[in-house]
C-alpha cells in the first residue's frame, strides 16, 4: 500500500483564522481525514452559517474532517452541520448527540465502521489511533481481537488516500450522504456573491436615479426667440462727465463723474554705453608763424586756443606774441613767436603722443604751429560712463510697459462703486523720471525709475441712459412702444478731451432698440412645463410680437423645462436701423 501521503493530518487553527484561512487549510490538506485542532474560544466557528461552509467545503474535497475541541457552544452547531468532534487527539470522534436526544437512541448506523478505500475505519479509534499506524498501514483499536477473529467493522483501517467505488465513511454514515432527510434539503448559500450582487445592484440603482434626476431635471434646456415690430435708432450724444457735479443736467448733457486713480512705479535698468579716458595728458612745445613780414605785427594767440592736427587738439597753455624774426629763415623776414608754447591735450589719451607735426590754429587761418618735438606723456585709463541716452533708452522701453492690466483695476474699481466705466477716458500722465546715477557718472548701470498716474472716469449706468432717451423720445411711439436697449454696453465713445477744471467731454455713439416691453422673466415663469404650441400661444398674446421660435436640448426633451432658469429669451433686434440727428 502507498505510504508516500498520510491518511490524517493534523491542523492547528489560529484564534484569529477567519473562515476562508480556515478552508483553505482544509483544502490544502493531502490527507482524506483531516482534524482540526481549535483553540478556545474559537470564536470563527461560533456560526452555524461558517459550521455549514466548512462541512460543504470538506464534502466537496471528498475529506472527513474532525474538530478537535471540548467547547460546549461548538456542539449543537457541529451536530446541526453533521460534523465530527472528538475531544483531543486521543479520544474517539463521533457526531455530538443534541441536547433533547438520548445517546441511547444513536442510530445503529452510527456504531458502523467508517469505510475509507473499501476498508473498515473503527470509529471507537481515538484520533491519535487513527494517526499512529503501523509501517502496515493499519490501525488498531484497543478492541480489536486478531485472536478472535472480531468483527469486520472492527478491522484496522488502510490509509493509502484512494477509494474505490464507494466513497469512505465516517462513523458508519456517508460521507456525500446528509445525516437526515432535513439535512438533504440545507443549503448554505454563498454569501460572499451575494453581498457582492446586493452592491452591484445597489450601486446601479443609486446611477439609474443619478441619470434619471439629471436627464429630467438638470439637463433639459428651453430656448425662446422672439420676432417683434421693434426699431433701431443710431444715436449720438455728446455729454460732459463733471466730476464736480452733483445731478444731471439735460440741457447741456453734463453728468456727474467719479474719477479712479492709480499710481504705478516701473523700474528699468540702464547699461552705460559711453567711455571716459582717466589717464594722463599728453603735453609738448610749439612755435607758432604768421607769415611773412608785411604790414603790423600779427596780434597774440591768446592762451587756451585750440591747435589741431589730424583731428588731435591740443590746447595752448601760455599767449603766444609774435615779432619778426630773420635768423630763422636766412634772408627772410617772418613772424614767429619769440618763445615755445606749451600745449596740452585736449583730452587723456596715449593717441596724443605724438610725433612732431604741423598744427592749426582755431580762429587765426593765417597763424600754423609746429612742434618743437613729439607730444608724449598721454596714458589711457578707460572707464564706462552713464550717458543721457542710456536714461532716455530705459525711459522709452517703461513707456511700452502694457497698461492692461491696469486698465481693468480701475474699470473694476468703478464698477464696485456702482459706476458705468467709460474706458475712452482712461489716460496716463507723463512718467516722473529718476535715476540712481546723474549722466556722465562713472557706473557699470544705473535704475530708472518712472512713476505714472493712470486714471478713468465712469458715470451711473441711469443717468446715462436718460441722456440716450432724451436724444430719441421724438423718434418712439412712447404709447406703444418703450426702449428694450440703451447700447450702453456696447456703446463707442470719441476720444475725451479732459479741462482744466477736470472735465471731460466725450461723444457716444450707441444704437437704440425700442420695441413692445416684455418681462422675459415673468414670461418663463408663464411657460415652464408647457408644450410647444401652448407655450408659443401665450407669447404670441403679447402686442408686438411678430414671430417665435423654439428650441429644446437635449434631443429628449419634448417640453419646456420645469425650471424658470433653465428657460432662454432672446427679443430679436430688428435689422435696420434709423440715424437720429
Amino acid at each position: 500500500m502507498n505510504n508516500s501521503t498520510p491518511a490524517k493530518d493534523i491542523i492547528y487553527i489560529d484564534i484569529d483564522d477567519e473562515i476562508t484561512a480556515i478552508i483553505d487549510k482544509l483544502r490544502d490538506s493531502k490527507s482524506k481525514i483531516v482534524a482540526l485542532v481549535l483553540p478556545k474560544r474559537a470564536t470563527t466557528l461560533q456560526s452555524a452559517v461558517n459550521m455549514k461552509l466548512l462541512k460543504r467545503a470538506a464534502d466537496e474535497d471528498k475529506k472527513h474532517l474532525v474538530l478537535i475541541t471540548s467547547e460546549a457552544g461548538l456542539m449543537p452547531l457541529a451536530t446541526a452541520s453533521g460534523i465530527y468532534v472528538a475531544k483531543n487527539l486521543q479520544s474517539k470522534p463521533e457526531i455530538p448527540q443534541a441536547t433533547h436526544t438520548p445517546a441511547d437512541d444513536i442510530a445503529d448506523d452510527a456504531e458502523e465502521a467508517v469505510m475509507l478505500d473499501d476498508e473498515p475505519l473503527n470509529k471507537r479509534a481515538s484520533v491519535g489511533e487513527l494517526a499512529a499506524r503501523g509501517a502496515q498501514g493499519r490501525v488498531v483499536s484497543p478492541s480489536y481481537d486478531t485472536a478472535a477473529g472480531a468483527k469486520k467493522e472492527n478491522e484496522a483501517v488502510a490509509f493509502d488516500n484512494t477509494t474505490t467505488g464507494n466513497e469512505a465513511k465516517v462513523g458508519g454514515l456517508d460521507a456525500q450522504k446528509p445525516l437526515s432527510k432535513k439535512d438533504k434539503s440545507l443549503k448554505v448559500p454563498n454569501f460572499g456573491n451575494f453581498r457582492k450582487w446586493l452592491i452591484i445592484g445597489g450601486a446601479g440603482l443609486v446611477v439609474l436615479i443619478f441619470a434619471l434626476y439629471m436627464a429630467l431635471s438638470v439637463l433639459p434646456r428651453g430656448s425662446i426667440t422672439i420676432k417683434t415690430d421693434s426699431q433701431a435708432f443710431d444715436t449720438n450724444v455728446q455729454l460732459t462727465l463733471d466730476p464736480n457735479a452733483d445731478t444731471v443736467d439735460t440741457t447741456n448733457n453734463t453728468l456727474p463723474a467719479q474719477v479712479q486713480k492709480a499710481q504705478k512705479s516701473y523700474t528699468q535698468q540702464a547699461t552705460a554705453t559711453g567711455e571716459q579716458n582717466n589717464g594722463k595728458k599728453a603735453g609738448g612745445t610749439v612755435v607758432m608763424s604768421a607769415g611773412s613780414c608785411t604790414g603790423t605785427i600779427p596780434a597774440d594767440v591768446a592762451a587756451g586756443t585750440g591747435i589741431t592736427s589730424n583731428g588731435l587738439t591740443f590746447i595752448t597753455q601760455s599767449t603766444a606774441k609774435f615779432e619778426a624774426d630773420t635768423t630763422s629763415q636766412p634772408g627772410k623776414c617772418v613772424f614767429r613767436t619769440t618763445k615755445s608754447i606749451a600745449v596740452t591735450a585736449q583730452s587723456p589719451g596715449a593717441k596724443y603722443n605724438v610725433a612732431p607735426t604741423t598744427f592749426s590754429v582755431a580762429g587765426r587761418s593765417g597763424v600754423t604751429a609746429e612742434s618743437d618735438d613729439s607730444m608724449s606723456g598721454g596714458t589711457d585709463d578707460i572707464q564706462k560712463i552713464l550717458q543721457q541716452s542710456d536714461i532716455d533708452s530705459a525711459k522709452d522701453k517703461i513707456a511700452t510697459q502694457d497698461s492692461s492690466a491696469i486698465k481693468q483695476q480701475l474699470k473694476n474699481e468703478l464698477t464696485s462703486n456702482g459706476m458705468f466705466a467709460v474706458e475712452a477716458t482712461f489716460t496716463a500722465t507723463d512718467p516722473a523720471i529718476s535715476s540712481s546715477a546723474q549722466a556722465g557718472a562713472a557706473v557699470d548701470s544705473a535704475t530708472v525709475t518712472a512713476k505714472v498716474t493712470y486714471t478713468m472716469a465712469g458715470t451711473k449706468q441711469s443717468d446715462l441712459e436718460r441722456l440716450v432717451k432724451e436724444a430719441v423720445k421724438d423718434e418712439i411711439d412712447q404709447q406703444k412702444q418703450s426702449i428694450l436697449d440703451y447700447g450702453t454696453d456696447s456703446a463707442n465713445f470719441s476720444a475725451p478731451s479732459t479741462s482744466t477744471g477736470g472735465s471731460i467731454a466725450t461723444t457716444m455713439q450707441t444704437t437704440v432698440v425700442a420695441g413692445p416691453d416684455i418681462d422675459t422673466d415673468a414670461l418663463a415663469k408663464q411657460v415652464v412645463g408647457k408644450k410647444s404650441g401652448d407655450a408659443e400661444k401665450i407669447i404670441k398674446a403679447y402686442p408686438g410680437v411678430v414671430d417665435v421660435t423654439i428650441h429644446y436640448s437635449p434631443f429628449w426633451v419634448t417640453s419646456m423645462p420645469h425650471g424658470a432658469d433653465q428657460i432662454t429669451i432672446v427679443i430679436e433686434k430688428p435689422q435696420k436701423t434709423t440715424n437720429v440727428q
